[in-house]
């Protein structure tokens, strides 16, 4: 089974440039989901950044990836990547794991 990964995003600039950017750090997810590695996202509340889900094997590789963030490249937001390998969860959630 793949690991799974909790990204924690912290917004390090005011909201007025979150939002001028949202469009591209949409098209980059969308991307990511499109190659089936984000599992889940969305803004944190109190908006003060966001959280991904992804799925994959290796750490590395996602860090490089999250460098091509639009939130990460134009230096909006921080990135804290927390891995697992999910003993227990919903059979539905185990397929999606294991896709």
């Amino acid at each position: 089974m793949n690991n799974l990964f909790v990204v924690i995003l912290k917004y390090i600039a005011p909201l007025e440039k979150i939002e001028a950017c949202r469009p591209e750090h949409l098209k980059f997810l969308d991307e990511q989901y499109a190659k089936g590695i984000f599992i889940a996202s969305g803004p944190q509340i109190p908006r003060t950044g966001g959280i991904i889900l992804a799925r994959g094997t290796c750490r590395e590789s996602l860090e490089n990836l999250l460098k091509n963030d639009p939130f990460a490249s134009q230096n909006l937001a921080t990135y804290e990547i927390f891995e697992t390998s999910p003993t227990r969860q919903l059979p539905a959630f185990k397929t999606i794991l294991e896709k």
